[in-house]
Order: structure tokens, then C-alpha cells, then sequence
């Protein structure tokens, strides 16, 4: 079995990863945005930042509903989606 977080907190997620038992995260638009996370940019870094502080999978959620804008969103995280699913 695998434990996986679904939050955009970043305490929560250092907190359950310091513990040791943190296989990786989930989040996602609205998520973000209870965090105040907002705008394309701060959700990338966000997600960069997530990708930072843990050693596994990491689910993200592209924000456009348009072809275009998800492929422009994919090519976004290129740099650090070898953690991304």
C-alpha cells in the first residue's frame, strides 16, 4: 500500500514526508487556490516546490480545458516531470 497526501500545504505535506511515510502528493486546482495560490506562474512554482520536498509520485492538475493550453501547461513542467503524473 501506498500513502499519498491530497493537499496544497505545503506544512502538511513537509509534516507527513518528515514522518517517513509519504510515497507522494495529489492536488490540484481548486486545492491551490485554498492555499491562495493563484496565477499560471504561482501554480507552477508551487508544483516545482512540491516536486522539491518529496521523493515520489507527484499527481498534478492542468488548469486550461482547451487542447492548447493543456499541452502549453504540460510543456510547463517539462523541467521536473519526472515526478509529475
Amino acid at each position: 500500500m501506498k500513502f499519498f497526501i491530497d493537499t496544497a500545504n505545503l506544512a502538511q505535506i513537509k509534516e507527513a514526508n518528515d514522518l517517513g511515510i509519504l510515497d507522494g502528493v495529489t492536488t490540484n486546482p481548486s486545492l491551490m487556490a485554498k492555499e491562495g495560490i493563484k496565477g499560471t506562474e504561482a501554480v507552477n512554482n508551487h508544483y516545482k516546490t512540491i516536486c522539491e520536498m518529496v521523493d515520489g509520485d507527484i499527481s498534478a492538475e492542468v488548469i486550461s480545458t482547451d487542447f492548447d493550453g493543456i499541452v502549453a501547461e504540460g510543456k510547463n513542467w517539462l523541467p521536473y516531470i519526472q515526478t509529475l503524473w
